[in-house]
């Protein structure tokens, strides 16, 4: 799957990416490094982000019903 020019996979480097607004509803984001990524208003619902980098990630209105989350580093809800 590819967004705003970034390939979204497992364990795939978004530090900084631009994913504003994105729909990544059931995406396999396991591993990735999603620092600092720019997150606002995206949509999550379902995607499994188990062991991600989310530390200093902006989360703000994004939808993150049923995302797996275990393991993720950085994010506090």
């Amino acid at each position: 799957m590819e967004v705003n020019g970034y390939k979204i996979e497992p364990g795939t480097n978004l530090m900084g990416a631009n994913l504003e607004r994105a729909y990544l509803e059931g995406a396999n984001l396991t591993d990735a490094n999603l620092r600092g990524a720019q997150l606002e208003g995206a949509s999550l619902a379902g995607a499994d982000l188990a062991g991600c980098n989310l530390t200093g990630a902006n989360l703000e209105g994004a939808n993150l019903t049923g995302a797996q989350l275990e393991g993720v580093i950085g994010y506090k809800p």
